[in-house]
Formats: structure tokens, C-alpha cells, sequence
């Protein structure tokens, strides 16, 4: 809800106004996000209950390879909560949550930079996820029984990765160079 201007905050023009204003075009967004929150949730569920009901008939490398499955999810529901509540905070209105027991801790100092640094490293971790179920199941490259992995994917599938580590290296170190030196943390 947008918050109202107090009685001594300027009057914008009518051009700066609708410029401001058009922030919250961004709500429908926020709130698709909130819907495809619902949606991995409802996938996590389902992976759950799969993996509760076949346990007797699963490998434990199938099982770890559902586990994964879940902490993949997880990790890309952690990935949404801190683009909707980040950036929402950050480029919409303010959330008023201070002195909330449940407010985030990252919240109180989250700007556009600090968020890009967080979901560059969320992504690495979804990467990382990703690649890890990769090298379980591609201990049969090359078998005729196995046609999910090919050794060109797997090491397309690392190149990427890599390349998102880099991505976050860079993202990190263009954010430092840009801080003054009096706001950098110790």
C-alpha cells in the first residue's frame, strides 16, 4: 500500500509524480512471484510424498538424487523470497517491518547492490545443485542404458557454472570498487 506524504514532503510535479508513481506498475510482478512461490511449494510437496511413498523401491543414489531434487527447490524459493521482499523493499515502498521478530536480517541493509551480490551467490548455489545431481547420474556416460548425460553436456554444464562464478566474482568486485572507502565493511 503506498504510503502517504506527510504534510512537509514537497509536492512532486506532475511529470516526477507519474515517474515515481510508475513504480508501482512493478506490484503485478511481485505478486506473479509470490503466486510461482505457491507453485514450488506445491512441487516440493509433491517431490516429498514421492520420495516418502518409493523409499523401499529407490537406490540410495535415486534417493539422494530426489533430495537434491528438494534442496533444489528450496534453494530456488530462497532465490524468490529475496527478489519479492528485496525487491519490493528496494524499488517499490518500504515493507514498515521494523521491530518485526521475523524480519530478515539482511533486510535492514539491502540496496540494488548488496541484492545482486545475494542472488548471484543464490545462483551459484542452484548451479552448484544442479551440477552435483549432473556428476551423480553421469556415472554411466557412454553406456547405452543412459542417454540423459553426454559428455559434451556435462562439460557445457561446468562451463556455465564456471562462468557464473565468474559473474559473481565481478558483480562483487565492481560493487566494491564503486563504494567509497569510509562504506566499505571491515
Amino acid at each position: 500500500m503506498p504510503q502517504e506524504t506527510s504534510p512537509t514532503s514537497p509536492r512532486l510535479r506532475p511529470l516526477p509524480a507519474l515517474i515515481f508513481g510508475s513504480r508501482w506498475l512493478q506490484l503485478p510482478l511481485y505478486l506473479g512471484l509470490i503466486v510461482a512461490q505457491g507453485v514450488y511449494a506445491f512441487l516440493f510437496l509433491k517431490e516429498l510424498w514421492h520420495l516418502v511413498v518409493h523409499t523401499p523401491e529407490l537406490s540410495e543414489q535415486q534417493i539422494m538424487l530426489v533430495v537434491l531434487g528438494l534442496i533444489d527447490v528450496v534453494m530456488i524459493s530462497n532465490l524468490l523470497m529475496m527478489v519479492i521482499v528485496g525487491g519490493y523493499e528496494t524499488f517499490v515502498s518500504r515493507l514498515g517491518l521494523s521491530g518485526h521478530p521475523d524480519q530478515p536480517e539482511w533486510l535492514d541493509h539491502v540496496n540494488a547492490s548488496i541484492l545482486k551480490v545475494k542472488l548471484a551467490m543464490a545462483i551459484i548455489g542452484i548451479s552448484s545443485i544442479h551440477l552435483l545431481r549432473t556428476f551423480i547420474g553421469a556415472g554411466n556416460v557412454g553406456s547405452p542404458d543412459n542417454t540423459s548425460y553426454t559428455e559434451m553436456g556435462i562439460i557445457l554444464q561446468t562451463v556455465i557454472h564456471s562462468v557464473f562464478i565468474l559473474s559473481a566474482i565481478g558483480i562483487a568486485l565492481v560493487d566494491r570498487l564503486s563504494q567509497p572507502p569510509a562504506d566499505r565493511p571491515h
